[in-house]
């Protein structure tokens, strides 16, 4: 029978926990939020009624509920719940919690869930040593992970898991659970008058980012902060006098309990390629507005700026290219820029050259030209350079037969009818938007005068007949 003085000290202890511990789940029907694989008839969901729970590694942003689902599959399926964290727990404790779980399943027939918090920070040796317990179905793994499992997981354990990729919480999720705290009697601060406003529900989701954990803590503080100094929101007859009054959560007192926000990004790690990703997708998208979201959240993340003036220079020539061929001149000025003025001011360099490539107009022609050549180079296409085209500098070029080049500059127009490939092949096909459709028009007439040189049966524009231009009727 449990003493009046346990039961005490254990409500002690729960009063001490912050509000986004107390409030928990107790049950899978509380949880809230990943219903893309847990959902009914998702996944997950269906290996738990199957009880065919194998290892998962939870793979995710913090703060939404990687740790309190491995805890309620564990309650779920009838498994005693184990946690450890790489951080902290090294190979001869994880030997020690395998070996329990190994006696456990021989003696009683009971699983163990092993939940192994930031499991990327495993080494592979040490990751290696839950090989042979997972292999045989020992231990129902979750390793939980803020970093990509493809890259920081090894394969071999990576190939007997499941990946379960954790999302933010959407804006309904969060209100659900600031609403549920907030009449909480038991766990939550239901014993003080709460109202909620609207709007301040809309301002503590827009300072979360979808994370559950800081939702309630802002929650917790704009609350506790607003009753009497004086009271002990700890102390139980404190409780009493502090319930008769009244908080009423507001935008502005969300804003004072939030403080300044700090952007989550991480410049090693998938944060930085994530956003980088969506900064190049969003200019070759034409997309401005996102465009320079993603320069914002890289910029206040602490991103290096020489990094995104480089990315800018490739984009520049990789998805604009000649459809504006100014826009490699403004990137290559803005990396200048960024050198010269560094942070902050060069931030405004770099969002000017964001907007211009994102609506400059698109041509990959270019680099479809170059990757098509190397793939010709690297499928054993090398062709001989023409003879008239070698070297011909020195005594002796003739009589290897090194002539027969003729000077563009003789030639109408500067171009020579010549072969200067020694076969019939188009690499570079312009697009018709931007500056590169005039330069299509005239590649068309320059490549009917050169195909005369490799036997083509078109005839040459008379544009260029005498070096002459004629006008087109």
């Amino acid at each position: 029978m449990t003493s009046l003085f346990e039961s005490a000290e254990r409500e002690n202890r729960m009063r001490a926990l912050p509000l986004a511990a107390r409030m928990r789940p107790r049950r899978l029907a509380e949880f809230v939020g990943q219903r893309h694989f847990l959902g009914e008839g998702k996944l997950l969901r269906r290996l738990l009624a199957a009880d065919r729970l194998g290892s998962m590694i939870f793979y995710g942003p913090p703060g939404t509920g990687k740790t309190t689902l491995a805890y309620l599959l564990a309650k779920e399926s009838r498994a005693v719940f184990r946690q450890l964290s790489a951080v902290s727990d090294g190979v001869k404790t994880l030997r020690e919690t395998l070996e329990q779980a190994k006696d456990r399943l021989s003696v009683t027939g009971g699983r163990t869930l092993l939940f192994i918090d930031e499991i990327h920070r495993f080494n592979k040796a040490q990751q290696d040593v839950l090989l042979p317990e997972v292999e045989q179905g020992v231990i129902i793994l979750v390793g939980a992970s803020t970093e990509n499992p493809f890259f920081t997981i090894n394969n071999a354990l990576l190939s007997r898991s499941r990946v379960f990729q954790f999302e933010p919480l959407n804006d309904e999720d969060i209100k659900t659970l600031i609403r549920r705290a907030a009449t909480d009697t038991d766990r939550g601060l239901g014993i003080y008058e709460i109202e909620l406003q609207e709007d301040a529900l809309d301002a503590l989701v827009a300072v979360c980012d979808g994370d559950a954990r800081r939702a309630l803590s802002t929650f917790e503080v704009a609350v506790l902060s607003s009753l009497d100094a004086e009271i002990d929101v700890y102390n139980r007859e404190d409780d009493k006098s502090a319930s008769s009054k009244k908080v009423v959560l507001t935008k502005e007192l969300v804003a004072e309990s939030a403080q300044r926000r700090t952007v989550s990004y991480d410049r090693d790690g998938d944060g930085h390629y994530d956003s980088i990703s969506a900064l190049i997708k969003s200019i070759r998208g034409s997309d401005p507005d996102a465009s320079i979201y993603w320069l914002a959240r890289m910029l206040e993340g602490g991103e290096d700026v020489r990094f995104l003036a480089r990315r800018l220079v490739i984009l520049a020539s990789e998805d604009v290219g000649n459809a504006d061929p100014n826009a490699l001149q403004l990137a290559v000025a803005c990396a200048t820029a960024c050198e010269i003025v560094g942070l902050p001011e060069c931030k405004l360099n770099l969002a000017q050259t964001v907007c211009y490539l994102a609506v400059a107009p698109k041509s990959n022609a270019a680099t479809n030209a170059i990757f098509a050549a190397i793939a010709d180079l690297r499928e054993g296409k090398i062709l001989p350079v023409p003879r008239s085209l070698r070297d011909a500098h020195y005594g002796g070029a003739a009589a290897l037969g090194h002539t027969g080049y003729q000077y563009a500059h003789d030639a109408p127009d500067a171009i020579a009818a010549q072969d200067y490939l020694g076969v019939e092949k188009e690499y570079y096909i312009p697009t018709d938007r931007g500056a590169e459709k005039e330069i299509g028009e005239r590649l068309e007439k320059i490549r009917a005068i050169l195909r005369t040189a490799k036997g083509g049966a078109e005839d040459v524009p008379n544009e260029f007949v005498e070096g002459k231009r004629v006008e087109k009727e």
